[in-house]
């Protein structure tokens, strides 16, 4: 199953930290950047590219990390198709895949930790959506939005 993650120079040590985590759990990682710590790049160089490629099915979800994991939120979720959070807790982490059917997860690299960031994106992996008639039904008027948007 491919992953797709990024980071800026805010989140580059915990990417880094991430991708070993990922491939001893059988992922295959595609790395969106940044490569090595440059603490003048734009996280939407990033987490745009991503995105792109979580909506366009090229990867079976995605991973962004900022230095809060706020910007890569918002960066994520001007892509079409993409349903991105900010994730700072383990229920959220499933939750938001479950009923929501949230498939990019935002990290925070200055402020999760790297074994809280090794159960939230192990959460956020194993997690299925569950398509009950009301998420269903909610995700329709978001795609909607998006459409009417486009």
């Amino acid at each position: 199953m491919k992953i797709g993650i990024c980071a800026d120079h805010g989140g580059f040590e915990l990417k880094e930290t991430i991708i070993p985590y990922l491939i001893k759990n059988n992922y295959e990682v595609i790395d969106f950047g940044a490569k090595q710590l440059d603490s003048a790049d734009d996280f939407p160089d990033y987490v745009i590219p991503l995105a792109k490629a979580v909506a366009n099915g090229e990867v079976f979800r995605g991973i962004a990390i900022c230095g809060s994991g706020v910007g890569a939120c918002i960066a994520a979720n001007k892509v079409s198709g993409v349903r991105a959070a900010l994730i700072v807790d383990y229920f959220s982490a499933h939750q938001g895949v479950e009923d929501d059917d949230m498939n990019l997860i935002c990290l925070g690299g200055r402020v999760t930790g790297f074994a809280s960031a090794e159960e939230l994106v192990l959460a956020f992996l194993k997690a299925n959506f569950i398509g009950a008639e009301r998420h269903v039904r909610r995700l329709k008027k978001i795609q909607q939005l998006e459409n009417n948007n486009n």
